[in-house]
């Protein structure tokens, strides 16, 4: 039997220089880490209404204006911050905004009222504003194309764990500290992150030790760092750029329902207790957890087979119409628990056209990744902006819950459509 030649060429998966380092996968654990935080950081204020709203004495509409606040800011500063991002880098833009979003959590705590909450918010929405864009940024220079998909599933999935944590971690904390000393301790942990971050990360691969020439190979050719003027024009105009933020603003719509109002509604909706609630809201979170991740798994592994078209499509007009039906189911029935886990399942059902949307902003905006990235999720902040007002609108006016759950049905259709529209093979042109 005879054996192989010294000389003989090496397998492509180990070229001459040696098997690929893993530098990348660290980059990955640094953003699953800070999109935990983003969500601990994000909807604590949720499990905490009832008793912020006792000591303010805030009206359902008030509170309907807090959370609504964030994601107002959030939505108006995700495109310059998306700018912002494609022309300084992640590494610098990253430490900005979780520095600037742990502080206005711990200034949280010091509202003394409407006015007050709901200005901290809207500095906290602001703070925020690029998170996802800067990691994408993050990607499009340290991740291959075909591992995209899953990181963004990935990071996202963390964010909606740390989101699933916080319930119960909120009402444990209340019993121990007031409200206003629970901000406190979260606004520290973003801090310690971005001390790591900024110490660890470069925006270009290249300039790291831990990444070796295999590793190079693999990632690919990355949109250049260099900044060139954004293609406005080009943007509005492309057919997959509006359906893509149109549905996006459907799916988030439906997901700020989870985020703000729903600990609410199975206390006074569904006659649930507060230790109940803590639980079971996390419920959502898991399920989206769940569905983001199989999203871009999904999608990644069907772009082989079927294409990128289908594939980035597939989980979404699956999921979102099937998340409509658990919506309405869950406000037919009478059974409070079913209740809860039916909306836990619309929940993973929509967060299955996540994952496939980011990518596809990775796709169609290259060196643009940022204001592309930015552009969607603006629109997305923008639906999730008017979720928190219509539930507290629909409270005050007509007392009921039931209304603006219907409207999460409906949107969830439109987004499902939406996605009929959008081709990842058609990329926006570069200046």
């Amino acid at each position: 039997m005879s054996t192989a030649s010294a000389t003989e060429p090496r397998s492509r998966a180990e070229p001459a220089w040696g098997a690929p380092s893993r530098g990348r996968y660290a980059v990955l654990g640094f953003t699953l880490v800070l999109t935990a935080i983003a969500y601990l950081d994000r909807v604590c204020i949720a499990t905490a209404a009832p008793a912020i709203k006792l000591d303010l004495q805030l009206s359902d509409v008030q509170m309907g204006y807090v959370f609504s606040a964030f994601t107002f800011a959030y939505a108006l500063f995700e495109v310059p911050s998306g700018w912002l991002a494609d022309r300084f880098g992640a590494r610098l833009m990253l430490m900005r905004i979780v520095i600037w979003w742990s502080a206005m959590t711990a200034a949280t705590g010091l509202a003394s009222g409407f006015a007050s909450l709901f200005t901290l918010r809207l500095f906290f929405g602001l703070g925020e504003a690029g998170t996802f864009p800067s990691i994408a940024r993050a990607y499009a220079r340290w991740m291959p194309a075909r591992e995209r998909g899953r990181s963004f599933g990935l990071a996202v999935m963390t964010g909606a764990l740390g989101g699933a944590l916080t319930q119960p971690l909120v009402v444990v904390l209340l019993e121990v500290l007031s409200w206003r000393r629970s901000f406190a301790v979260f606004g520290l942990v973003g801090v310690a992150w971005a001390v790591a971050w900024v110490w660890w990360f470069r925006d270009d691969p290249h300039d790291h030790p831990a990444v070796n020439p295999a590793e190079l190979a693999l990632i690919g050719t990355a949109p250049a760092l260099v900044h060139t003027g954004v293609p406005w024009r080009a943007l509005a105009r492309n057919r997959s750029m509006r359906a893509l933020c149109l549905m996006y603003g459907g799916v988030i719509y439906g997901w700020y329902f989870y985020l703000t109002w729903l600990p609410m509604y199975l206390l006074r909706a569904r006659g649930f207790d507060l230790h109940q609630v803590g639980w079971l809201a996390a419920f959502p979170y898991l399920g989206i957890a769940a569905g983001v991740l199989a999203g871009g798994w999904i999608s990644d592994a069907l772009v082989r087979h079927w294409g990128a078209r289908a594939a980035r499509r597939g989980p979404a007009v699956i999921g979102l119409p099937l998340a409509a039906v658990a919506v309405v189911a869950a406000v037919r029935t009478p059974a409070p628990v079913a209740a809860a886990l039916l909306l836990a399942a619309a929940a993973g059902l929509a967060a299955l056209a996540v994952a496939p949307a980011w990518a596809v902003c990775l796709e169609i905006g290259g060196r643009h990744a940022g204001v592309v990235t930015g552009a969607m999720n603006t629109f997305g902040n923008i639906g999730g902006a008017l979720s928190p007002v219509v539930v507290g609108l629909s409270l005050e006016r007509w007392n009921s819950w039931n209304l603006p759950l219907f409207t999460v049905a409906a949107l969830y259709l439109v987004a499902a459509v939406c996605w009929l529209r959008i081709d990842p093979t058609d990329p926006i042109p570069h200046t």
